[in-house]
Formats: C-alpha cells, sequence, structure tokens
C-alpha cells in the first residue's frame, strides 16, 4: 500500500511540474508576442531548466535575441534547439545566421546545406503548400550565395579609414547619427528611466551635441525637449529637411495602452520661432513598423524602411514625395534592385546623391553591413562597401558631413559597448563622380510649341525608362518647373497631367552626353541639361493639329514617317481614357472639290485604322474628311499667284475633342478590406 501511495504522489509531482513547464513556456510565449523579449527570455530560461520542452525553450530564446537585435547571443540557443529536437523547422536556417554573424562561416554553410536537403526531402505533397517551400529554399539558397560571396569582398581594396568615436560613445547605446549646422544629433538608451521589456534596457532618446566635423564638444552634450522626447517610448532616427525648418523621427513602442502599436514616423514644423506638436504621418502603414526616416537633397522626398504587407522581404525600403499641399504621399517600394528577402533600413542621400542604405539581405560579411545603390546602364547596381566599414556585427546608420568624411554606427567588438558611433574618412582619391539633371518645364499651348502659354504650375510629372518603369515623380512649382536626376547612356519619357488639360509627353535621351572621367576636376561635378513639355486645353471641339503627317501623292496610306505622329496620338488617347475624338483631314484647294472630299475622307480613315490596331476603342474615334472646305491659310496670294506656304498649312490632320465620358458612379459599398482600401495593398 505503502509503495503504491509513493508512485501516485510520484506521478502527480512529475504531473504538477511538468504543467507548471508548461506555463512557464505560455507565459514566455505571450510575453515574446508583446515584444518583452528579455522578459520572455526568463520564463523560456526556466522552462529549459525543468528539462521538458528543452527543444521549444532553447528556441524562442533564440527568437527572442534575434527580434531584440542580439543575433551574436543566439547563436548557442539556436544549437541547443536542434539538439533537442525543437518542432520549429526554422532553427536550423536562423542557427546559421547566428553563426555567420559570429564569423563561423563554414559551419553556417554547413548547417545551410543539411538544411535544405532536409526541406527538398520534406516537401509537401499539397500544392497550396509549395509556395512556402519554396520561400525557405529561397532564402537558404540567398544566404549561401551571401556566404560564397564573402571571398571576393575579403579581397575588396580598404578604402576607408575607421575611428570609434570614443568621446561621445558609453556602455549604453549610440547610434543614427545626424549632422546638420555644426550638431551631431544622435540616438541614445543612456538616459536610464523607463525599462524597455525587449532589451532589458532604458528606453532610447534624441541627443544632440555641438561639433566640428567629428570633434565633438562633449560638454554640449543635451537631451532633446519633451516635444521631441517622451518617458516610457523609444524615440530615435532624427532627420532635419536641408532648409533645417522640418524634422522627422521615429516613436513607438509606448509602455502606455493608447500608444500606437509599433513604431512610426512623426513630422514637426518650425514656425514662428517653435516647433510645431509632432504629428503622425500619412506615409505610415497601420499595424507596421515605419522608422529610419531621412530627406532627399532637395527636401522633397523622404526614404524610410518598413515591414508593411507587400514588399519583397522582412523590411523595405520606401519612398514618399510631397505633394502641392506639402504633404508626403505616393509612397513606393523602392524595387527588388535595392530591397532583398531579408531586411533593408537606415537609407540616406549624400549631397552628391549617392545612396547608401544598411542590409543584411544582400552579400556581407555578417549582419546589417553597409551599401551604396549606383544607376549604371539602366539598371540599379548595389555595390557592398567593404571593411573595415563592415564587420561581422551590425554596420548602418551611415552619414557624411563632408565630402568623403562621415559617420556609421557599429556593434563590433572593441566598442565602448552597445551600439557605437563612428567616424570615417574615405581615402579613394578617384572617387570624382559627375551628377546629371535635367530642369524642365511644363507650358500651356494654345496649338503646339510655336504659340506657348503661361507656365502651368501644380502639373504632375513622371518620369519613365525606356522601358516604361517609373523612375520619379515631381510637382511643377508656381512657373511650371520641375527637376530630375537623369543617368549617362539612357533615355527617358516623361508625361505630365493637370487637370482640364490633356495630359502630355516629352522624351529625352542622354545617349552621347555623358563627361568623360578625365575631364572631371571637382570631386563632384553637376551637369545640367533643360526640357519642356506642353499641354493642350481640354476643351469641346478645340482643334489640334498633329505635326508631320504626310500622305503620298494621291494616296492614302499611312507612311513610316506619319505612323511615327499618329503614335503620339495614339499616347494622347492612352493616357487620356475618357476622351472620344473625331480625327480629320484636310486638303488645299489643287483640284476638285468633290474628288479633295473623297481623298481627306479616305485618309482620315486610314489614320483612323492604323490607330485602331494600336488598341484603342473604335467607339472613342471617329474619321471625318473636310477636303478643301476649312482651309486655315489662303491658298493664293492676293493678287491670283499660288501661295506655297499657305496650301502646306492646308493639306493638315487634326483631331479635336468631341466629347468627355463621364465618370461611373462608383459603388456606395465598400470593396475589401479597410488596409485594401486606403492604402492599396
Amino acid at each position: 500500500m505503502g509503495k503504491r501511495i509513493t508512485i501516485i504522489i510520484t506521478v502527480l509531482l512529475v504531473t504538477v511540474a511538468s504543467c507548471l513547464a508548461q506555463g512557464q513556456l505560455k507565459k514566455g510565449i505571450k510575453k515574446l508576442e508583446r515584444g518583452e523579449y528579455q522578459v520572455a527570455i526568463k520564463y523560456f530560461e526556466k522552462q529549459a531548466r525543468s528539462g521538458l520542452a528543452v527543444g521549444e525553450a532553447q528556441f524562442y530564446i533564440g527568437e527572442c535575441y534575434r527580434l531584440s537585435n542580439r543575433i551574436p547571443l543566439a547563436e548557442k540557443h539556436y544549437k541547443l534547439a536542434i539538439e533537442n529536437n525543437a518542432t520549429s523547422d526554422d532553427a536550423p536556417y536562423f542557427y546559421a545566421k547566428a553563426l555567420v554573424s559570429n564569423e563561423k562561416y563554414s559551419l553556417a554553410k554547413e548547417t545551410l546545406l543539411n538544411h535544405r536537403e532536409s526541406v527538398e526531402e520534406n516537401r509537401p505533397e499539397e500544392e497550396e503548400n509549395e509556395g512556402e517551400t519554396d520561400r525557405k529554399l529561397a532564402r537558404i539558397d540567398k544566404l549561401l550565395n551571401n556566404i560564397d560571396a564573402l571571398e571576393s569582398l575579403k579581397e575588396k581594396k580598404a578604402v576607408f579609414r575607421v575611428k570609434n568615436l570614443t568621446r561621445i560613445n558609453t556602455e549604453n547605446a549610440e547610434y543614427s547619427p545626424f549632422y546638420h549646422k555644426g550638431y551631431l544629433y544622435f540616438t541614445s538608451t543612456r538616459g536610464g528611466g523607463d525599462i524597455y521589456k525587449a532589451t532589458g534596457g532604458a528606453f532610447s532618446a534624441i541627443y544632440r551635441a555641438k561639433t566640428k566635423g567629428a570633434i565633438i564638444d562633449t560638454t554640449s552634450i543635451e537631451r532633446l525637449g519633451k516635444l521631441f522626447n517622451t518617458e516610457g517610448i523609444n524615440e530615435g532616427c532624427f532627420a532635419l529637411a536641408p532648409n533645417g525648418k522640418t524634422a522627422i523621427f521615429a516613436r513607438g513602442n509606448s509602455t502606455k495602452r493608447k500608444s500606437t502599436k509599433d513604431v512610426n514616423i512623426y513630422i514637426t514644423r518650425f514656425v514662428k520661432g517653435s516647433w510645431t506638436d509632432p504629428k503622425l504621418m500619412k506615409l505610415n502603414h497601420p499595424d507596421s513598423w515605419n522608422s529610419t526616416p531621412v530627406f532627399s537633397v532637395d527636401g522633397n522626398t523622404i526614404y524610410f524602411s518598413s515591414n508593411r504587407s507587400g514588399g519583397y522581404g522582412g523590411l523595405d525600403l520606401y519612398a514618399a514625395t510631397r505633394d502641392s499641399r506639402g504633404s508626403f504621399s505616393n509612397v513606393r517600394n523602392m524595387g527588388p534592385q535595392i530591397n532583398t528577402i531579408g531586411n533593408e533600413m537606415f537609407p540616406y542621400v549624400a549631397r552628391d546623391r549617392s545612396f547608401y542604405f544598411a542590409s543584411d539581405g544582400h552579400a556581407g560579411f555578417g549582419s546589417l553591413d553597409l551599401f551604396t545603390a549606383e544607376r549604371e546602364n539602366g539598371t540599379i547596381v548595389v555595390k557592398n562597401l567593404g571593411m573595415p566599414v563592415n564587420s561581422a556585427s551590425d554596420d548602418f546608420g551611415l552619414f557624411l558631413f563632408s565630402q568623403g568624411k562621415g559617420f556609421f554606427c557599429s556593434n563590433r567588438p572593441g566598442g565602448s559597448g552597445d551600439d557605437d558611433i563612428y567616424t570615417f574618412i574615405n581615402t579613394d582619391p578617384n572617387r570624382k563622380t559627375v551628377n546629371y539633371f535635367l530642369n524642365g518645364q511644363v507650358l500651356a499651348s494654345e496649338n503646339g510649341p510655336d504659340t506657348p502659354e503661361p507656365t502651368l504650375a501644380d502639373s504632375e510629372v513622371t518620369l519613365f525608362s525606356s522601358t516604361g518603369e517609373v523612375l520619379g515623380k515631381a510637382t511643377s512649382d508656381k512657373d511650371g518647373k520641375f527637376r530630375f536626376r537623369v543617368y549617362p547612356e539612357e533615355e527617358y519619357q516623361l508625361m505630365a497631367i493637370k487637370t482640364d488639360y490633356l495630359t502630355g509627353r516629352s522624351n529625352f535621351s542622354m545617349i552621347g552626353k555623358t563627361v568623360p572621367q578625365e575631364q572631371l576636376v571637382k570631386q563632384v561635378t553637376e551637369k545640367e541639361y533643360s526640357t519642356r513639355i506642353y499641354l493642350n486645353k481640354l476643351e469641346i471641339n478645340k482643334s489640334i493639329v498633329l505635326e508631320n503627317i504626310y500622305y503620298d501623292f494621291d494616296k492614302s496610306d499611312i507612311r513610316p514617317d506619319a505612323a511615327i505622329e499618329l503614335d503620339k496620338l495614339v499616347d494622347i488617347l492612352k493616357d487620356n481614357p475618357k476622351i472620344k475624338i473625331e480625327l480629320s483631314s484636310h486638303t488645299d484647294s489643287k483640284g476638285e472639290a468633290d474628288y479633295n472630299l473623297d481623298l481627306s475622307q479616305r485618309r482620315a480613315e486610314s489614320a483612323v485604322s492604323y490607330i485602331i490596331t494600336k488598341g484603342i476603342d473604335p467607339n472613342r474615334i471617329v474619321a471625318k474628311g473636310y477636303g478643301e472646305s476649312v482651309p486655315i491659310a489662303a491658298n493664293t496670294n492676293p493678287d491670283g499667284s499660288d501661295n506655297p506656304e499657305g496650301r502646306q498649312k492646308n493639306r493638315r490632320t487634326e483631331f479635336k475633342v468631341i466629347d468627355i465620358m463621364k465618370e461611373e458612379a462608383p459603388d456606395k459599398k465598400p470593396k475589401g478590406d479597410l488596409e485594401q482600401q486606403l492604402f492599396g495593398g
């Protein structure tokens, strides 16, 4: 009897211990889901010590370190997770990532190859799960390729000298340097106060210090005021517009219930001697992480990082342009040449227009590396900046305070503490660059470039590549002017849109306009070009002449040179899908009037038939021949002699808008979820 009681008590104790241990795991998972990683680790450690579900507990500890950007510390925990048969099949991949961050490249490659083989062997038979398997294989292959690229990266000639900025760094984190008019702004967790449960350290705040280049006046270090820093909230990644009158910064992860769910970007403006209350920017995406913002050189674009849906990986880089009301909208992903299945963040545009960013998805030395993106022959080429700027640790947040000199951040060994700010000098003697700009103007036109009307402000101008890729968007100023950066040996098309005007296009080529390197004298040279776009007023029955539409004598066939001009009308119809037009053909007064009428009708019908072959709805275009009945110039001079110039003007092809189709009434019932309606996915 006593033996049976002992067994029962033992079973009960084991059962109770198991329940208690499982309770630790559940509590830890809840904390992890809330982003309280440091708190969650304590629960998972208790779970691991219990001897039950050790693999799961160790995997989650690794996840806590990875998600709080302490991936080198995650290595041993992912290893223990694998050894203790963790159920998550992501453990080998993240173990390999941690190995790379600790410079154990050979073991990382071996782990990935074995993991790849396992993923292939366990490919599910159900077709709906094929996509997930392919995604896993793609990220494995990407990391394998990055490891294979290390040898060539290590051989890259070092052109930088780096030094820890010890005068400003502490045992806490200092990062996100931004220089403006003698001040270095940066983010730091040095202040103490409330504990941030994700890391176990203090919340971050924005500071600034007076500096001459990289020489910091440590006595001037100060925390920005309450407008920019709030207790119990992470503040950081501060940036000013070039004129210093607009500031943007990231804010989030509050301890208060009514705060935003994640990190978002705020904006404030300096008005009448003080900063306005920071407001949440429209470029943010609900329930997404939006951070590391920076202005373009002209202040009309903001670049930032976000993990919103529809991207290429974890964090992607996005751009938002200023509209005519001064608000930043038209958010667009910067594309797969820059963004990867990994994370891209901390974008920066230097004064010479060089674009820098940090990524753990492109080929690098470990965690985040610094890269530059350059446009070459119509494509974007991403280049690793190499050692010693990059290391196996996180390297990010580059900022140039002068040509070839700047700051960046790293948590590499040998620093003062957590993230540190470093200074660097580019010693490359061949770093001369030339930037090309296209200055344009949108003008109104009665009948082509010969009779320009006033300039058109607030026109939406888009720059396209020769393949139709959108390269940039701008809004014309009060003088109708706009500006784009262009690149050597490329061809472009520009499109301008304005209410009550027909959308217009213009071509521009950079072929043959490249300045040879041997002619460059300055470190940075700027070359300017100009163009104009003419828009016709959208009016019913206003005739617009199509230039250079010629026919062979007594024929109505479309000649190749006429087809080129008619293609322009095709573009107009495609760009203005609501208009219906009449295309008319006219002759001079030579020959019989009836014959000229018939010839002009055949020519108009021939032109319309050509346009329809280009995909235009036949119901949108009417052919009309007027013969010699509607001259716009005299066919003969007052003395009765022939007037060749007048006859030439009368032999013309025109179009006019005869109807503007009404917009269909929108369905009153909303379709799709709120996110789809507001942001288009």
